[in-house]
């Protein structure tokens, strides 16, 4: 099988097991707390987003990497971490502005993310997976289960309060 269905075919397991983890396991568990203590939850995991920091690092990802994907998805995933954690302790403390942080944040975090994906088909040569190097775990695996979370958060955002 070449690299580029590989990759596709992570790309659909990543979402699927997302998706299967958090129907069977997280979606439950949200409902039995405050929507509060829920988009902590939620938002607190985006604190690792630093991880995008190392499409940045030679050795992990390949010189053929192009820096115009490298850098925005570096960055933008940086800022997406520091909102988080903004967010997440806002919430914490009861601060009056803590859903603004949120939407911020959950903004931010998703347009970040779809602007990866677009840019990683647009911008990363053919056999650009490769490219990837250590990194391909990130788009495989991490982005899907991110994605579900940005969709859970929008939804409590969204929902009427009761």
């Amino acid at each position: 099988m070449n690299i580029r269905a590989l990759f596709g075919l992570s790309v659909l397991m990543g979402s699927v097991a997302s998706i299967l983890i958090t129907s069977l396991y997280v979606w439950p568990q949200l409902h039995a707390v405050t929507v509060t203590s829920a988009l902590i939850a939620l938002v607190a995991v985006h604190a690792y987003r630093f991880i995008g920091l190392a499409f940045l690092v030679p050795g992990v990802v390949s010189p053929a990497l192009p820096p115009a994907f490298a850098r925005p998805a570096a960055y933008g995933d940086l800022v997406a971490a520091v909102l988080a954690v903004v967010a997440a302790l806002a919430l914490r403390s009861g601060a009056s502005w803590s859903l603004i942080a949120v939407w911020i944040f959950n903004v931010w975090g998703a347009a970040d993310l779809i602007n990866a994906m677009y840019q990683g088909v647009r911008r990363l040569p053919k056999s650009g997976e490769s490219a990837l190097g250590a990194m391909f775990f990130v788009p495989t695996v991490v982005v899907p289960a991110l994605l579900v979370t940005h969709v859970l958060i929008f939804w409590l955002l969204l929902r009427p309060v009761s």
